[in-house]
C-alpha cells in the first residue's frame, strides 16, 4: 500500500512539477524574444533616422548638383525618392575617349558629407585611373589625401560630377595609375594605348 501510495504521490509532484519548469521557460525565451525585437526595432529606428537625415541633406544638394552639370554629363535616378543612389553618364568631347558613354553608379553614404560618396564605373575601359573591375583612382573620393586634394565635408556632390568628369581630360594621370598596365601601355606606346581605348568603347561603350 505504501509503494502505491509512494508511486502516486510521485506522480503528483511530477505532474505538478514539471509544468511549472516549462512555463518558467517560456517566460524566459519570450522575454528574450521581445528584448531581440526591441534591440532590433531601435536599430531600425537609428536607420530611418539617418536616412531621414541624409535625404533632408540631399533635398538640397541635388538640386544644386543638376543646375552645375558639365555639357558632357546626365543624371539620372532610378526611383525620384532615394536620392542617395544614383547613376551618371560621361559623354566626353574630346580626347582618348570620345565617342564614347560611360556609366558611374554614386551612393551616398549614411555618413555623408563627413565621408565620401562611393563611385563605382559600370562601363569597362582602359584608362589609368579606372581600372577594369570599376574602381576609380580620385583624389577628392579619399578620406585621406597625402596631395591635400581629398575629401573634406566642405565638398558638394557638384565637385564629385566635375571631378569624374575631368578624369577624361584635366584630371587624366598617368603618373599615379590605378590600371598600371594601362599606363604602361601608354608610355611604351601612345598609339597601341589608343587603338586599345578605342576598342574598349567599341565594344563595351554604349555610343551617344
Amino acid at each position: 500500500m505504501k509503494a502505491a501510495y509512494d508511486e502516486r504521490n510521485q506522480t503528483k509532484m511530477e505532474n505538478i512539477f514539471i509544468p511549472i519548469y516549462f512555463t518558467q521557460t517560456q517566460k524566459m525565451i519570450t522575454l528574450s524574444k521581445k528584448l531581440r525585437q526591441q534591440q532590433d526595432g531601435s536599430k531600425q529606428e537609428i536607420m530611418i533616422h539617418k536616412r531621414i537625415s541624409i535625404r533632408d541633406k540631399l533635398l538640397v544638394k541635388v538640386p544644386e548638383m543638376e543646375e552645375n552639370l558639365p555639357k558632357t554629363c546626365n543624371i539620372t535616378f532610378e526611383d525620384s525618392n532615394v536620392l542617395h543612389m544614383f547613376d551618371l553618364s560621361i559623354h566626353p568631347d574630346e580626347g582618348y575617349w570620345h565617342g564614347g558613354t560611360f556609366h558611374f553608379h554614386i551612393e551616398v553614404p549614411d555618413e555623408y558629407n563627413i565621408v565620401p560618396p562611393k563611385v563605382r564605373c559600370e562601363t569597362r575601359i582602359w584608362h589609368p585611373n579606372i581600372d577594369e573591375d570599376g574602381e576609380v583612382c580620385l583624389s577628392l573620393l579619399r578620406q585621406n589625401s597625402y596631395d591635400m586634394m581629398g575629401w573634406a565635408p566642405t565638398r558638394r556632390l557638384k565637385d564629385v560630377i566635375w571631378g569624374l568628369n575631368s578624369l577624361f581630360s584635366d584630371l587624366l594621370n598617368f603618373d599615379d595609375p590605378l590600371n598600371v598596365e594601362a599606363a604602361e601601355n601608354y608610355a611604351r606606346d601612345k598609339d597601341s594605348f589608343k587603338c586599345k581605348v578605342q576598342s574598349y568603347i567599341e565594344q563595351y561603350a554604349t555610343k551617344r
